[in-house]
């Protein structure tokens, strides 16, 4: 069900709404910090030519065309999201199959599939149980599902070492958005779940592992453009004023900020 826009409920409750144009920002920094940790573990659960892939939420093109890349001219693809807009034209791989989906709503595409993965997806979606259902029975005997979602509660900072007035700016922009964040249903602390829930759901050989930068340029150019895309709510909320928003997006801009992110859990296990 949509709205006279086209725009289905869950796209009104997701704070980060991928129609905006910072939107194409954070998916470019996303992938350069958690791309190459991503594809590790997906080469290590096996990832290769001929493999039928569904990369769910996919955001942007970056990680699919990886993808494709991977599997080759005898494997399969499928990138879905909620919002396809980022993934249409000659920014994907030819070899990727873009529909508009909704795990927690619709049926999986057909399958099965080899591989099935998420990142930074379960976190913000209402109905997780049946979304995780959903990405389970898509996967064939042995398919192996790779989870990978933030725990901003496991470690709430943006700037680690807090010592001086800028740093400690930032992580009450940080508290800010992580207040917004809840205020839409996202579970702060959903990361250090997975590897319970993957059991739960019946699969096999389950593990996890955590990852984040201390400091990065890519950080710096998530956060701006994150902060940027939340301004408006930051304001009419009392989180921030426009000022202190314009003076840390300068701070940003200048480097003076070792800027990190919540902690990403990577977790993994095999469908018997």
């Amino acid at each position: 069900m949509t709205d006279q826009h086209g725009t289905r409920p869950e796209q009104q409750r997701y704070l980060l709404d991928n129609r905006q144009d910072e939107a194409g920002e954070r998916f470019v920094a996303l992938a350069e910090l958690f791309d190459p940790w991503t594809l590790r573990h997906l080469d290590d659960a096996g990832l290769t030519g001929g493999w039928a892939c569904w990369e769910v939420g996919a955001g942007g093109p970056e990680l699919p065309n990886r993808l494709a890349e991977r599997v080759g001219p005898t494997g399969r693809v499928v990138a879905t999201d909620l919002d396809t807009g980022w993934l249409a034209g000659d920014r994907v791989h030819p070899r990727v199959e873009v529909l508009r989906h909704d795990v927690a709503a619709d049926p999986a595409p057909t399958g099965p599939f080899d591989l099935v993965h998420a990142r930074l997806v379960l976190v913000h979606v209402a109905d997780r149980e049946r979304a995780l259902r959903t990405m389970v029975e898509a996967l064939r005997p042995g398919g192996v599902l790779v989870l990978e979602d933030a725990d901003p509660a496991l470690q709430p900072l943006i700037c680690l070492d807090e010592y001086g007035p800028e740093q400690r700016l930032a992580n009450r922009l940080r508290a800010g958005f992580r207040t917004l964040l809840a205020e839409r249903g996202a579970d702060l602390g959903y990361g250090r779940t997975l590897p319970r829930l993957l059991r739960g759901a019946g699969l096999a050989d389950v593990r996890a592992e955590a990852y984040f930068p201390v400091t990065s340029p890519a950080c710096a150019v998530l956060e701006s453009a994150t902060v940027r895309q939340v301004r408006a709510q930051l304001v009419e909320r009392g989180l921030a004023t426009e000022a202190e928003i314009e003076q840390h997006l300068a701070a940003v801009a200048a480097g003076r900020l070792d800027l990190t992110t919540s902690p990403l859990i990577t977790a993994w296990g095999r469908r018997g």
